[in-house]
Parts: C-alpha cells; structure tokens; sequence
C-alpha cells in the first residue's frame, strides 16, 4: 500500500518532464477544455442532461475506437459518434419522458460497438486503455487544434443565444410561449455538448467525461443562484482539476483522469461545505 501510495504521489520527474513538447500541448489542451467544460456545465446542470454526457461520451468513445482501428486520428473519430448522438439526443429526445429511454439505448449501444472494436484493435494496449481512462500522450497538435476550433464555436454560440439558452434551460415551458425556438435550441445546446464530450474523451477518457463536464457546474450552483457568478466558477474549478490533473500526473506517469476527477470531486466537497457554513450565518443577518 506504501508503495503503490509513493508512485501516485512521487513528483521528482515533474519539472524534467514539463520541458518535454508533448507534455506543453497536453496544458494548453487542458486549459482550453478547462474553458470550454466551464461555460457549458452550468448549463448542463441546469437543462438536466448529465445523463446525455455520458451517453455522448460513450459513442465519442466507439467513434473514436473505430478511427483507432481503422489508423485515422482518434479525435476526429469521437467528434464523429458525438455529433451522431447529439443529433439523436436533439430529434428524439427532447420531451422528458422520452430523454432517459433514449440516452439509454443509445449509451448501451456505443458502448458496446466501442468495446467490440477495441477487442479487434491489433495494436497496443495502452492506446486501448487511453480511450477509457485518457493519456496526455494521445493530445497531440491536431487534438489541440480541434479543441482550439471547438472552443471558437461555443465561445461564439454563447455569445449570440446565451440569454435564450438560459431562458428555455430554467423554464422551457415559459420560454416557448414567449416565442424562444427551444427545440432549435435543444439541438444546438446538444451539437455543442457532442463536440465537447468527444474532445474531451482522448484527454479524459470516455469513463469520466462526466467529472469535467457536469462536476464544474454542479459546485458552482453551490455557491451563488448568479448565472455569471456560476459560470466564472465553473471555469475556474475545471481549470484547476484540468491543469492540476496533468501536473500531478507527470511524475507517476499514470492517466490523469483519477487526478482531475478527485480535484473537481474535492472543489464540489468545497463548494457544499460553503453553502452549509453560509446558511446559518445568513439566518443570522436576517434575524
């Protein structure tokens, strides 16, 4: 237990092997997806649909399997099954009652295309295991580019629908009666999740998406009801476990998804401790 404990945190080869070209485009992809995963997850956790990440996530995963399989690059392939699943996500699952079935199916069925087509990958298996469970390794200049890429179009799409997103996230029903297009809105809000989930896959891996794309916003909900206030929180705790998440793991050299997933699970611990210490003093003032 000792010595499986001294490898996780071992950090004498950090500083060697920050100099290393791979390892700096592996940070400015973190930072870049840190961003991204920010700006979306208040409204994912709003809208309810960490549900669909997962299952976005599982056919970038089989998309991203089958390029790995057929020699063409991982990241365009996982941006390929995501964008499949957004599409479907945004036709047919856009009532309630219809949006869990839906994900279920289609969660099931990447995932088992995705595995099977690892099974037949004549290659080796740690680029097999980065799928799942991410490798800074698999981050290279075409990844970062296309997240750079990905990163212009959600910045611009906020930009132009933000109060309209906003709006038919909070009360759709409301929001369509004043006229608001909620199932365009659905569908591109799911376009732009299906780009995000299958960038994020080679870094984190298919398994936890979800810790970068919803844990953000779930702990910055915590804290404030002030959507600008969220979102700049939001920001700031994926870039922590994001780039945090690489720099830990460069000494041991194991994938950095353990690390970013138990750096924005504390930020969550954080951010409810917060709101449960804030509650009786705010009793208080009022009193």
């Amino acid at each position: 237990m000792i010595d499986i404990l001294g490898r996780l945190f071992d950090f004498t080869g950090t500083g060697a092997a920050l100099r290393l070209p791979f390892v700096q485009t592996a940070l400015m992809a973190a930072a870049v997806l840190g961003l991204i995963a920010g700006l979306l997850a208040p409204l994912i956790v709003t809208r309810g649909m960490a549900f669909a990440v997962h299952g976005t996530s599982e056919l970038g995963f089989a998309g991203g399997a089958a390029a790995l399989v057929a020699g063409v690059n991982v990241g365009l392939g996982a941006v390929a099954g995501a964008l499949v699943a957004a599409v479907v996500f945004g036709f047919l699952g856009l009532r309630q009652r219809e949006r869990d079935s839906v994900i279920g199916v289609v969660l099931a069925f990447g995932l088992g295309v995705g595995v099977l087509l690892l099974a037949v990958y004549p290659g080796r298996s740690q680029n097999k295991f980065g799928l799942l469970t991410g490798s800074i390794v698999s981050v290279d200049s075409t990844n970062l580019w296309l997240l750079v890429g990905c990163a212009v179009v959600v910045i611009g799409t906020l930009a132009v629908y933000y109060r309209p997103l906003l709006f038919a996230s909070a009360d759709p029903e409301v929001a369509a009666a004043r006229g608001v297009p909620v199932r365009l809105l659905s569908i591109v809000f799911a376009v732009l999740i299906g780009l995000s989930t299958a960038l994020a896959v080679p870094a984190v891996g298919a398994i936890l998406v979800l810790a970068v794309m919803v844990t953000p916003g779930a702990a910055a909900a915590r804290v404030s009801a002030n959507p600008v206030v969220v979102t700049v929180l939001a920001v700031v705790f994926a870039e922590v476990s994001l780039i945090g998440g690489v720099l830990l793991s460069l000494g041991p050299g194991v994938p950095i998804s353990g690390y970013v997933a138990t750096l924005i699970f504390l930020c969550y611990l954080g951010c409810r401790l917060f709101a449960r210490l804030r509650r009786p003093a705010a009793l208080l003032a009022r009193s």
